[in-house]
């Protein structure tokens, strides 16, 4: 009894901060940044599934796309630099029963000599499925059957970022276009510009202003990143007005501001007039 209530009391607490679930597992944190003096970061996983399951735990290397998908990658592009020969982790492997947290270590080693700006990698984990093996089955007639049985595998990784040395990142917001569908829906496409030698990450925030009454949120985006291998991120944002009709008088104000900050930072700001 004492132990599903800590497992059911530690839940709550990783659901409190931000985390990431696909499949039956839970992580938290699910971005990190390693930066000054910090050298260590606990993980916390979580089986929010109803069996056992076993996860491997690696890194790989991803390319960020202008549409801010990924494909991965084995070399570094332009402007990146990989951080996974800076870093361990352990254990490299858990197997969690349903319900059962963990606690994984990330440990940074800075070394001398590093370039200036940001080093990245993504911890990927990879669950490890009881699989049955390929086999050969023999009929009554000794003639040799194939099996094939297809199991999906589950994966997910997060990004773990260094930044040593001098570092510097400004972004600003391009293109911006305000499109309306036959079915009245509004979108808001954008560029985030960034220049720098450090990725980006924010929210993005999109207030309507009226011609008359007060300004209010029309819509958002959390979590935007502009990684060091590209300089231009687009971003589609839904819009919802809650007057129920489109936005054809007033302006729109979009920021892209800091997340999970203790002050909230502007990163960049721009104001457009949509009067139609």
């Amino acid at each position: 009894m004492i132990k599903k209530v800590l497992m059911l009391l530690i839940t709550i607490w990783i659901l409190s901060f931000q985390s990431m679930a696909q499949g039956d597992l839970l992580i938290t944190p699910t971005r990190v940044v390693f930066e000054g003096n910090k050298q260590k970061e606990e993980l916390s996983l979580v089986n929010m599934g109803k069996d056992s399951a076993t996860y491997s735990i690696s890194f790989i290397q991803k390319r960020m796309k202008a549409d801010g998908s990924f494909i991965n990658i084995e070399v570094a592009d332009s402007g990146q630099m990989f951080a996974d020969s800076y870093l361990r982790i352990f254990p490299r492997q858990v197997t969690l029963a349903p319900g059962e947290p963990q606690v994984i270590i990330l440990q940074c080693r800075i070394k001398p000599g590093m370039q200036a700006g940001e080093y990245r990698s993504h911890l990927f984990f990879r669950s490890e499925k009881d699989y049955t093996p390929l086999g050969m089955k023999k009929s009554d007639k000794d003639t040799a059957l194939v099996s094939v049985q297809v199991t999906p595998i589950f994966g997910m990784s997060i990004p773990i970022i260094i930044r040593t040395g001098a570092v510097h990142v400004t972004t600003t917001l391009e293109n911006l276009k305000l499109e309306t569908l036959n079915d009245s829906s509004q979108y808001l496409k954008l560029s985030i510009v960034r220049t720098g030698n450090i990725s980006s990450y924010g929210d993005i925030v999109i207030q309507y202003i009226p011609e008359e009454g007060k300004p209010y949120q029309i819509g958002a985006m959390a979590g935007v990143g502009v990684y060091t291998n590209i300089e231009k991120r687009n971003v589609v944002i839904k819009l919802k007005n809650s007057a129920g009709s489109v936005v054809t008088r007033g302006k729109l104000k979009i920021q892209y501001i800091s997340n999970n900050e203790p002050k909230q930072i502007v990163y960049a700001e721009k104001v457009i007039d949509i009067n139609k």
